[in-house]
């Protein structure tokens, strides 16, 4: 490949894996899912909150909580499991109290 095609294609390259206020860069991308997956484990390790019914997202290091909680304790308790994860920037807490029939 002659230089130019070379660097045209690094280029490419390193716009394709770019940020925008839109979208992570690829390693934006990877920290969001190590995020995710930290905060995750430590809801399912939770005798509180149990994690299994609670979806979470990470975008830049803000953690989205959202799902079905029984009680205003497991709603505050899954934020404060959020907010303890290394790396965690903000969490929005769209958690919804549906007491248990």
């Amino acid at each position: 490949m002659s230089k130019p095609l070379t660097l045209l294609a690094v280029l490419l390259l390193a716009a394709a894996c770019a940020e925008t206020p839109q979208r992570e860069s690829l390693g934006q991308f990877v920290d969001s899912s190590v995020i995710t997956a930290n905060v995750k484990a430590r809801l399912l390790d939770d005798p509180v909150t149990h994690g299994f019914k609670i979806h979470v997202e990470t975008y830049k290091g803000v953690v989205q909580l959202s799902g079905f909680v029984s009680s205003a304790k497991e709603k505050q308790r899954a934020e404060a499991l959020a907010r303890s994860v290394a790396g965690v920037r903000a969490v929005k807490n769209s958690l919804v109290i549906k007491p248990r029939q």
